[in-house]
C-alpha cells in the first residue's frame, strides 16, 4: 500500500467514525508522512501535506507550517488545504497561523494559494484584522475577480460570525 491508499484509507475510517483504526494507521505511517512532507520532490512533499488531513494527524500541524512555507505553490496548496480541513472543526489551528495566513493571502505570488489562504481564515476566529484584510482584498480592482470573490465572501461569513458574538 502507497502513502496515497493508506490516506485516502485513513480518510475513508475517519469519515466511518473509526477512530481506532485511523489511529492505528496513524502509528503505521508516521515516519513515510514525515518523510514525504520532506522529500526534495515537491510532488511527494504535496502529497505529505495532504495526508496529515486525511489521517486527521493533529500532531503534525507544525509540519504543516513548513508547508505553507515551501517553495513549491503545490505543496504551499496542499499544506493550506490540510489546515483547511482539519480547522474545520478546531479554529485554534487558523488562529496559530494567522500572522503566516494573511502574508499568503495578501502576497503570495501564485493565486490559488491566495484563494486557499482566504478560506482557510474562514475557519478561524472573526479577528479584525482578517475582517480587515479580507475587504482590502474584496475591493481591490488590482486582484484576480476569482480572489476577490473568494475574499468577499469569507469577510461576510466573519462578520456575520463577529455579529452573533
Amino acid at each position: 500500500m502507497t502513502l496515497v491508499e493508506a490516506a485516502a484509507r485513513a480518510d475513508e475510517l475517519a469519515q466511518a467514525g473509526d477512530e481506532r483504526s485511523v489511529a492505528a494507521l496513524r502509528v503505521q505511517w508516521d515516519e513515510e508522512i514525515e518523510a514525504a512532507a520532506r522529500d526534495a520532490d515537491y510532488r511527494v512533499r504535496a502529497q505529505g501535506y495532504r495526508a496529515i488531513a486525511q489521517f486527521r494527524f493533529r500532531q503534525k500541524l507544525e509540519l504543516l507550517r513548513r508547508g505553507l512555507e515551501d517553495e513549491s505553490p503545490a505543496a504551499r496548496g496542499s499544506a493550506l488545504i490540510a489546515l483547511e480541513s482539519l480547522s474545520r472543526d478546531h479554529p485554534g489551528d487558523v488562529n496559530s497561523f494567522r500572522p503566516l495566513l494573511h502574508e499568503l493571502a495578501a502576497r503570495d505570488p501564485n493565486a490559488a494559494v491566495r484563494r486557499l489562504a482566504v478560506v482557510c481564515l474562514r475557519n478561524g476566529s472573526p479577528r479584525p484584522d482578517t475582517i480587515q484584510l479580507l475587504a482590502g482584498i474584496a475591493e481591490s480592482d488590482d486582484e484576480d475577480a476569482e480572489l476577490r470573490k473568494s475574499a468577499r465572501a469569507v469577510h461576510a461569513a466573519l462578520k456575520k460570525k463577529a455579529a452573533a458574538r
